[in-house]
C-alpha cells in the first residue's frame, strides 16, 4: 500500500526552499535512506526551482503543489503549476554540459535537467487544462523508521 501526501507552496525561491524541506523531511521519516533522500532533494530542488525561475517568469507568482507517492520500491513526485507550459510542449533533453573548457568559458546553467534525468528512473510531463503536470520516478528501498 502506497503512503501518499500532498503540500502546496507560492513559487518564490523562500517559499519553494520551505516547501522542499518539508517534503524531504517527511520522506525520511516515511524511511526513504538518507542518501537518497538526498538525490530527492537534488532533484526536486532543480525541477521546482524551474517552475519558481521559468513556469512564472514575468508573472505573480502562483501556487506549486506537489504530491507524492511512496510504496516499497519506489516514489512517485508529482509536481504542478499553472505556469508557463515547457517551450513545445517538451521537455529539455538535460544533455552533460562540456566542461572541457576553459574556467571562463564554463557554462553558468544548464546542469539542472541533466541531474533530474540522472536521478530518477522514469519522467513524465503534460500539460493539462492551463497546468503543467511533471512526475518525476525514484526507485527506492524503503527503511523501517
Amino acid at each position: 500500500m502506497a503512503e501518499i501526501f500532498a503540500c502546496s507552496f507560492t513559487a518564490t525561491e523562500l517559499d519553494a526552499r520551505s516547501g522542499i524541506t518539508e517534503v524531504v523531511t517527511r520522506l525520511r521519516k516515511m524511511g526513504i535512506p538518507e542518501l537518497r533522500a538526498d538525490e530527492v532533494q537534488i532533484a526536486l530542488a532543480e525541477a521546482v526551482n524551474n517552475v519558481v525561475e521559468h513556469a512564472y517568469a514575468g508573472t505573480a507568482p502562483g501556487d506549486v503543489r506537489i504530491r507524492c507517492s511512496l510504496d516499497p520500491q519506489r516514489l512517485w513526485i508529482n509536481i504542478s503549476d499553472a505556469g508557463a507550459p515547457f517551450p513545445d510542449g517538451q521537455l529539455p533533453d538535460g544533455k552533460a554540459a562540456d566542461i572541457d573548457v576553459p574556467l571562463d568559458q564554463l557554462p553558468e546553467g544548464g546542469f539542472g535537467w541533466f541531474l533530474i534525468r540522472e536521478l530518477t528512473s522514469d519522467i513524465h510531463y503534460e500539460r493539462n487544462a492551463g497546468n503543467n503536470q511533471l512526475s518525476l520516478c525514484f526507485e527506492i528501498q524503503v527503511t523501517q523508521a
